[in-house]
């Protein structure tokens, strides 16, 4: 079968940018709403995407001033996009620092259950004094204890997303046998961080456990995607970046023993669309006219971690930021925030221009053409297996998106025409059912698993 795109719908709010609020046809209620939720879901069903993806975080985010703030809890909107949908994936944000293995393997696998296996776990381990504060600590961890953490938790996961297995439902009736104790494995887990002694109240999903996705691309994020991730979201502003940053995490992915095709790549971007060139750039100007810079500037410092007042508008970058091996927070996004300013030469109010829309993203303008030209060489040219689409205004951008961008995709046989046959979301990524850790030769069609499907 010919190669496809994979394509992920990033869904924030009014939009990624972050002065869509401010736009005449935006609601800046709609962060709350689940109406805004469900159309939006149902028109990246309508443009055949593998998924959507919702970003969480367990803090208030960002200056309210400057842009909605707060958000739903995203397992229970997505149990409800469950309900309004039929085939598109559900992905949701968790940080394996602030919530503990068994409550959040057993709301995964209910998800999964509900959606007839189409759930997904972006897993992060949350940088950010902010949070760590809600949690009852003073700073956060530092950056590789979060990873070790997250290594311990993702294995205790899985010990307990396999902790029944396939067939132990029996059903038997007339014995009066409902289960196989026999089948039935508590993880007994004593670690460094995580003492998990029983086994996972729901039954083993129709996925065996939801698609494992990643979204850091620091050095000890690539080396936990190399070991555990089956989709990674990242960042790049350049197509050499990106393809340097895809082999690099194949062979990784390899050297850890698994298949590289195993793990999908999804640099994020951001379409700016119009009819034409000079129409997309008037819709990009009309988005950098609603930014109040002074509220980038404090976002821009806290990322550079720099005191309050340090920088100025129209003035460069200072030289003497502090290097990437001295940052606790978000280490991928300040490499990558900091090489784009300086290759570019940018001030810190054109930088803040250029981060209001993706905040890192690769920002793209042009007409439909031109996005799926860009969205065709990066695939092309070992750049991507997809992409993480985030409209600069919702539900606007999405909707252009699909109706303009889609059908050229469609047209050039790299983006599927429907859906055909119901499948889980592994199988749309083209990804095996896992086997079972504790089952030496694997169930084949087990019955419990096919009523779980059918839920």
């Amino acid at each position: 079968m010919t190669r496809q795109l994979h394509l992920n719908a990033f869904l924030m709010n009014t939009g990624h940018h972050e002065a869509s609020w401010r736009l005449p046809e935006s609601d800046p209620y709609a962060h709350v709403e689940l109406e805004h939720y469900v159309r939006l879901a149902r028109v990246a069903e309508r443009g055949t995407f593998d998924s959507l993806f919702l970003a969480d975080g367990p803090q208030l985010w960002g200056n309210v001033a400057q842009r909605p703030g707060g958000s739903l809890e995203p397992l229970t909107l997505l149990t409800a996009l469950a309900t309004a949908t039929t085939h598109i994936g559900l992905i949701a944000t968790a940080s394996t620092s602030y919530n503990s293995p068994y409550n959040l393997a057993r709301r995964f696998a209910s998800l999964d259950v509900i959606s007839g296996g189409r759930a997904g776990w972006n897993i992060v381990t949350t940088a950010g004094a902010e949070a760590a504060r809600n949690f009852g600590l003073d700073a956060e961890p530092a950056h590789a204890q979060r990873y070790a953490r997250a290594a311990e938790f993702l294995d205790v996961a899985l010990k307990l997303w396999d902790s029944w297995e396939d067939d132990a439902i029996v059903g038997d009736k007339a014995a009066g046998v409902w289960g196989d104790d026999a089948k039935i494995h508590p993880p007994r887990h004593k670690g460094t961080y995580f003492s998990v002694e029983g086994a996972l109240n729901v039954p083993r999903t129709p996925q065996g456990y939801p698609l494992l996705v990643q979204a850091g691309s620091s050095e000890d994020g690539k080396s936990f995607a190399a070991r555990y991730a089956e989709a990674v979201f990242t960042a790049q502003q350049t197509i050499e970046d990106a393809q340097a940053f895809y082999a690099d995490l194949k062979s990784r992915t390899a050297a850890a023993g698994r298949d590289p095709d195993h793990i999908k790549v999804l640099p994020g971007i951001v379409p700016v669309l119009g009819s034409t060139e000079s129409e997309a750039l008037a819709n990009e100007q009309l988005l950098e006219d609603h930014i109040v810079y002074t509220h980038g500037v404090g976002r821009l410092e806290g990322l550079l971690q720099l005191p309050g007042g340090t920088l100025e508008l129209d003035a460069l970058l200072p030289d003497d930021l502090p290097p990437e091996s001295a940052i606790e927070g978000a280490r991928s996004r300040y490499t990558l925030v900091v090489e784009l300013a300086r290759r570019e030469r940018l001030t810190v109010r054109q930088l803040i221009g250029r981060l209001g829309g993706g905040r890192g993203h690769l920002t793209f303008v042009g007409t439909p053409e031109q996005v799926a030209d860009e969205i065709g060489a990066w695939f092309t040219r070992g750049a991507a297996d997809g992409f993480n689409i985030m409209p600069a205004v919702l539900p606007s951008g999405l909707e252009l998106f699909v109706d303009q961008v889609v059908p050229i995709l469609r047209a050039r046989g790299l983006l599927r025409t429907g859906y055909g046959p119901k499948q889980t979301l592994r199988e749309r990524y083209g990804l095996p059912r896992p086997a079972n850790q504790y089952v030496t030769a694997p169930v084949t069609a087990p019955a419990a698993v096919s009523a779980l499907a059918r839920v």
